[in-house]
């Protein structure tokens, strides 16, 4: 399989899974694996198509990032509580990040890790999902300085692969009372700052190691993740409001077994 198929098929998986509550990470690892690409080749290619997805959220919510803007120039309220939410809930990222960047990039190779992370992870959202009760928060903005420092907190769980960072950040809200709409936009909002940093370090860390030809690949998949993204975060708001997110929960729990029963098969070992 050429390159260039490749990072079209990883463009794809990035753009569906990043904003879903299914890892993105977990599932780039295991369709790696799956199609006998090498880990720790394509590893921070995964990591780095990710500014493709987020551009989807600058695109579908460019009205709320200019009237943000907007406010801050007029020092309006509301738009510095937005701004202050979304940079306090980032920080935790940055400290926990950099003190275990090493422990994380190890883990960013084991395709085990990605299925139990996934089962454990369907399972945490089926409980949370019956037992958080969120109320009508009122937006990112009206989001409390202690609710925003905890999403953050749970955020970080994100850096086990497969537990996914969108996951964690709408649990982890709604387990604070935070209703589903705005637990998801503060997922997206948040993701903003998050990615980029996330790339932009794994880009200067792996500097010498990228070459022309990486870049180009690098490109296509993250033109492939926009596309995608795009459509994929309409539908995802869409059977949220029905349904909730038993339906990801249940995924989950599914894709996490047939990675297992998969690893299994292929090496001989049960766990």
């Amino acid at each position: 399989m050429s390159d260039i198929i490749a990072a079209i098929i990883l463009g794809i998986v990035e753009g569906v899974t990043e904003f879903l509550p299914v890892s993105s990470t977990g599932h780039l690892i295991l369709a790696s694996d799956l199609l006998g690409y090498d880990a720790a080749r394509w590893a921070v290619f995964n990591i780095a198509i990710q500014p493709g997805a987020i551009l989807a959220i600058v695109v579908l919510y460019w009205r709320t990032f200019v009237a943000v803007l907007k406010g801050l120039i007029v020092r309006r309220a509301e738009s510095i509580a937005f701004v202050r939410n979304v940079l306090i809930a980032f920080l935790p990222a940055v400290v926990i990040g950099f003190i275990l960047k090493d422990r994380i990039d190890a883990l960013l190779e084991s395709a085990r890790i990605v299925a139990w992370s996934l089962i454990v992870g369907g399972i945490a959202i089926l409980v949370i999902e019956r037992l958080a009760r969120p109320r009508e928060t009122g937006g990112v903005a009206a989001v409390g300085t202690g609710q925003a420092a905890t999403v953050g907190l749970v955020q970080c769980l994100a850096m086990v692969p497969g537990v996914s960072r969108s996951g964690a950040t709408i649990m982890g809200a709604m387990a604070l009372g935070i209703d589903r709409r705005t637990a998801a936009e503060f997922s997206f909002f948040l993701a903003l700052p998050t990615l980029v940093g996330a790339t932009a370090l794994q880009l200067f860390k792996h500097r010498h190691e990228l070459h022309a030809h990486d870049f180009g690949l690098i490109a296509i998949g993250a033109a492939v993740a926009f596309v995608v993204a795009l459509a994929v975060i309409k539908a995802f708001m869409a059977i949220v409001t029905r349904r909730g997110f038993a339906p990801f929960a249940w995924y989950r729990i599914v894709a996490g077994a047939a990675a297992l029963a998969w690893l299994a098969y292929k090496t001989g070992s049960v766990i």
